[in-house]
């Protein structure tokens, strides 16, 4: 079996991993890694060095974007099929997104599968990005892209998809305290913005804290602001 995926994440990596051993007991895994950052792959290296249970895994690891890994594959002519590929919270740092997704879809074999989670569109993220996302200090490095222009997407390019939404909460009540710490990092982790609080225009986080104490963001449930934090998983066929 082969599997290809963009770490991060590399704990739900290895619980990916487990699940596909313990369907497939005893046939070996290769599973190539794409992660760009040399501490995440570290990271993933230094977990799986202390993971039991992986003798039938061989890891890859690739220190380069998913375009980079691309281009290489295409200039050198080295085209795989994978019978499973994940795109885990990915998508919003691959500039052309279209192309990104045809190229994976074409390397699937027969019966594979691709895996790609990330905001939905029903959460508060999607109404956030959606409404702010324009006037959000930019640094290039991040779309504001939810499950709801994600299946735009594919149905524009015609691949047969399944879309489920895990509906999930997040406290951010340390966001309305000025200067705690955590708030600052909740902040920065909505918005996508590093530093946001003085990064922003006079004015914006004002709106925002409005906006996020409203229902189609949040609720309030035992003194706590819950943010409506729902996630969708997209399966895509061959």
């Amino acid at each position: 079996m082969t599997a290809w995926d963009c770490a991060g994440e590399c704990e739900m990596d290895l619980q990916i991993l487990s699940k596909f051993r313990a369907r497939y007991p005893g046939v070996p895994i290769i599973n190539e890694v794409i992660e760009p950052s040399a501490e995440q792959i570290t990271k993933y290296k230094e977990l799986v060095a202390k993971t039991s249970n992986l003798e039938n895994i061989k890891f890859v690891w690739h220190k380069e974007t998913s375009s980079e890994y691309q281009n290489r594959v295409m200039e050198k002519k080295e085209i795989q099929k994978w019978d499973f590929i994940h795109m885990i919270q990915m998508l919003y740092y691959v500039k052309d997104i279209p192309a990104t997704l045809k190229f994976f879809h074409s390397l699937l074999a027969t019966n594979a599968k691709i895996l790609i989670i990330l905001a939905s569109g029903n959460s508060g993220w999607g109404k956030l990005w959606k409404k702010y996302g324009p006037r959000l200090p930019r640094n290039d490095l991040c779309l504001y892209i939810t499950s709801s222009h994600l299946t735009q997407i594919l149905d524009n390019l015609g691949i047969k998809y399944e879309c489920y939404d895990l509906l999930s909460t997040m406290d951010i009540t340390d966001c309305f305290i000025e200067g705690n710490e955590n708030g600052e990092l909740l902040w920065d982790f909505l918005t996508e913005t590093c530093n946001f609080t003085a990064t922003a225009p006079p004015g914006l986080k004002a709106e925002i804290m409005k906006d996020l104490q409203e229902p189609e963001l949040s609720i309030r449930k035992e003194g706590k602001v819950l943010f409506n934090s729902s996630m969708s998983f997209i399966v895509i066929e061959p």
